[in-house]
């Protein structure tokens, strides 16, 4: 499946800093913000971590069916002393916005993936082929053995929890190892999870 990612130029990318400080509060946002119609559909969304000098945490990048629209909703929805950048477009104070900016800019040379198309489907036990071919994961690796060939029999256990990275244009799974001879996401979900009414 070609993830909308590679079709950057197309699909313009916002990116959003509403100053949440960690994975698992950058991913409750993103489920927030999927509730509004501009959003809810064929979406593509990612964390990213940032270091700035004035700002720490977890930014975003959407791509999203109709940015301008996405746009409108966003202002209206985040809290104030967020940060917004659709191409030229900006919002909030210049801390916020330049690590909203380098969130945008990220896709596809990096960033870790909440919800992407085909993302629903992977609960409970899948193969590597069911992913590889109903998501828009391209590639899976294991943990310690990079250059393996994954059958595509392999059964990954996924915890409902799968958040692949952007590795040099590559949406990638790493797996790991988990008992009675299934593979797992390396991330594990929160032990508290904070989206399971989303997912």
């Amino acid at each position: 499946m070609t993830s909308p990612h590679h079709a950057a130029g197309v699909r313009p990318v916002i990116g959003v800093d509403a100053g949440t400080a960690t994975l698992r509060e950058a991913d409750h946002l993103i489920h927030e913000l999927l509730d509004r119609p501009a959003l809810s559909e064929d979406v593509f969304a990612c964390t990213h971590l940032h270091r700035g000098d004035e700002r720490r945490g977890t930014a975003v990048s959407l791509v999203v069916p109709d940015p301008d629209t996405a746009w409108r909703e966003l202002r209206a929805a985040l809290p104030e002393g967020a940060g917004l950048v659709l191409g030229e477009l900006t919002h909030g104070p210049d801390a916020a916005v330049d690590s909203a900016r380098r969130a945008a800019a990220a896709p596809p040379a990096s960033g870790r993936a909440v919800v992407y198309p085909g993302v629903r489907h992977l609960t409970g036990t899948v193969t590597a082929g069911a992913v590889l071919d109903g998501t828009a994961v391209e590639r899976l690796v294991v943990l310690g053995a990079p250059a393996a060939e994954l059958p595509r029999e392999a059964r990954i256990l996924t915890q409902d929890h799968v958040r692949p990275e952007w590795r040099e244009g590559v949406l990638t799974l790493v797996l790991v190892p988990a008992a009675g001879g299934l593979l797992a996401p390396f991330e594990v979900p929160n032990p508290t999870p904070c989206c399971a009414d989303h997912i």
